[in-house]
């Protein structure tokens, strides 16, 4: 749990300096778009295979679908992802992932950034 909390806090510090964050108070620059944390499972190896075409393939299905996916971070043996995108609802960001198929543990919006100072 404590990993899972580090994690969270690496994230949403991430985010301020790929600027797209939102202020203390929660609002964003573009309110039509959304901060996700999508949580995935793989099956062990799957993500041995993802190189530059594969993620280039993600990100264009993902324009379809009005989603960026901004980074990613996987456990020690690559079987569970941490996810942060940003898209106009939950549901865009599912049907990216159904049209990529890639699996989706849970997608919650994560609109407020809390800064460590």
């Amino acid at each position: 749990m404590k990993a899972l909390i580090a994690m969270l806090c690496v994230l949403f510090a991430a985010a301020v300096f790929a600027d797209t964050v939102s202020t203390e108070s929660g609002s964003t620059a573009n309110p039509a778009v959304h901060r996700y944390l999508i949580e995935r499972t793989f099956a062990p190896g799957v993500l041995d295979g993802l190189d530059a075409a594969t993620k280039a393939k993600i990100n264009a299905t993902n324009e379809r679908y009005g989603v960026h996916w901004l980074m990613s971070y996987a456990n020690a043996n690559k079987t569970k992802t941490y996810c942060l995108y940003e898209g106009p609802s939950a549901t865009a960001i599912r049907d990216a992932a159904k049209a990529n198929n890639i699996s989706v543990d849970s997608v919650t919006e994560v609109p407020v950034t809390l800064l460590p100072r």
